[in-house]
């Protein structure tokens, strides 16, 4: 009720500004990672379905490629699905990941994915999806892959320790097959075989995480070592372009020592 008060009066639109004043001419997040959180208990709160919440999720992400696009963002990574996520009802995850191939259908006619030169990467165990949205994942890297203007990486089926037993086995593959020296492998080179290697700047300059939690769950943990942590109480499916300022602002007020 106090959000509806507010929103009619205006307030909200008059904070935004007063916050976009602040952070415009510091310097902005190239590459911002958000664990979309929280769709679940806002569905519960009010009594519907949980699919509806994750609906309500899905369409906050068209939203936030906006903000991120108008904020001069170039890499934006999305936690979606984890591999503990299949472990949710078998009704639950059948609808997150309808809902998910919907998503990736829009993306495949977006023209604003095609206008902005925006490559569009899934990362994580994708065997263990569908076929149907293995095809169609597919079908979306195949028709960005050759963008480099911005960044749009979704995890899928991820989970971080996976994502580093995954570039260990590569690794040791490459070792057993004589390509790969034990003396060549070192930080840069464990990092050519992560999910994120796609990406020219894999480690978030910032992690968002939405419902309140204060925790990673398994999310980057090798890209995460130096990047700045930003918790919010806003559920996902009520996550405004006041919050995304509100944490590029934290981001800002930070200064990065990377250990030194």
């Amino acid at each position: 009720m106090l959000k509806g008060l507010l929103s009619a009066i205006g307030a909200y639109k008059i904070y935004e500004r007063w916050l976009w004043q602040q952070v415009k001419n510091r310097k902005m997040p190239e590459h911002i990672a958000i664990i979309l959180d929280g769709n679940r208990r806002w569905a519960s709160e009010r009594l519907v379905a949980s699919w509806v919440g994750h609906q309500q999720g899905a369409e906050r992400v068209n939203q936030l490629l906006d903000w991120c696009l108008d904020l001069g963002v170039r890499y934006v990574t999305l936690y979606s699905f984890s591999t503990e996520n299949f472990k949710r009802a078998q009704l639950e995850v059948k609808e997150i990941l309808r809902i998910i191939e919907e998503k990736l259908k829009e993306i495949l006619t977006d023209k604003r994915i095609h206008e902005l030169k925006i490559r569009v990467k899934i990362i994580g165990r994708i065997k263990l999806l569908p076929k149907s949205l293995q095809e169609l994942i597919r079908k979306a890297e195949e028709a960005t892959s050759k963008y480099d203007k911005q960044f749009l990486t979704v995890a899928l089926a991820y989970g971080g320790r996976e994502e580093i037993v995954d570039a260990t086995k590569k690794i040791a593959e490459k070792v057993k097959q004589g390509e790969l020296s034990l003396d060549e492998i070192d930080k840069d080179t464990f990092e050519k075989f992560l999910y994120t290697a796609h990406i020219p700047q894999p480690d978030p300059d910032i992690i968002i995480r939405t419902s309140g939690e204060e925790r990673l769950s398994g999310f980057l943990l090798w890209q995460s070592a130096y990047s700045e942590l930003c918790f919010l109480d806003a559920f996902w499916p009520d996550f405004r372009r006041i919050d995304l300022l509100r944490a590029v602002r934290t981001y800002q007020q930070r200064k990065r020592r990377f250990g030194k």
